[in-house]
This record gives C-alpha cells, sequence and structure tokens, in this order.
C-alpha cells in the first residue's frame, strides 16, 4: 500500500508542476489554485508513504516520478525539446526507481 500512495504522491507532484506552469508565475487564478492543492496533497500523501518506508527511498522515487512525468508532459503540452543526453539521464532516472523498488527490503 505504501508504493501505491508514492505513486499517488508522485502523480499529484507532476499535476502540480504542470498546473504551476499554467499558471504562468501564478498570475492565473485558477492554475495558481491548483497548484497550492496539488503541492498540499502530494505532501500529505508523501508523509503517508514515508511511514513505511525508507525516507531516502521514498523521497527519490516521489522526485524521479515528477522528474519523469514532468519532462513528458513538458515535451507534449509545452512543446519543450530535449537533447540526446538530457533523454539519456532521464531514462537513468527511470533505471534508478526501478532498481530502488526491486531492491526494497521492506517491499511485499
Amino acid at each position: 500500500m505504501s508504493w501505491i500512495l508514492l505513486l499517488i504522491a508522485g502523480g499529484l507532484e507532476i499535476f502540480w508542476a504542470v498546473e504551476m506552469k499554467y499558471s504562468e508565475g501564478f498570475t492565473q487564478l485558477v492554475p495558481s489554485i491548483l497548484t497550492v492543492i496539488g503541492y498540499i496533497l502530494s505532501a500529505v500523501v508523501l508523509a503517508l508513504a514515508i511511514k513505511n518506508l525508507p525516507l531516502g527511498t521514498a523521497y527519490a522515487v516521489w522526485t524521479g516520478i515528477g522528474i519523469i512525468g514532468t519532462t513528458v508532459l513538458g515535451i507534449f503540452l509545452f512543446k519543450e525539446n530535449l537533447s540526446i543526453p538530457q533523454y539519456i539521464c532521464v531514462v537513468l532516472i527511470v533505471v534508478g526507481i526501478v532498481g530502488l523498488r526491486l531492491l526494497d527490503k521492506t517491499a511485499a
């Protein structure tokens, strides 16, 4: 259950980061409000997840999910570009997240 909570927290991190982009520096009311709500919910769900997961592992996975999700959505929603070395680095983050999950001794 903790890993599911961590995935939800990561999804919420992606949500608030994208909303922050849409807020245009907190000048747009609705995206600004959604950013704050998403951020708070993400932190609360992360706090629930780390009750049963190692802090370092959970935080690394949480931020990794955010990095990967915002990178992908940045490409599709905002037409952002990545260089080949940047793609390689994102793939390494994915490998790191998978490795942390597979090597977690608390996983059932």
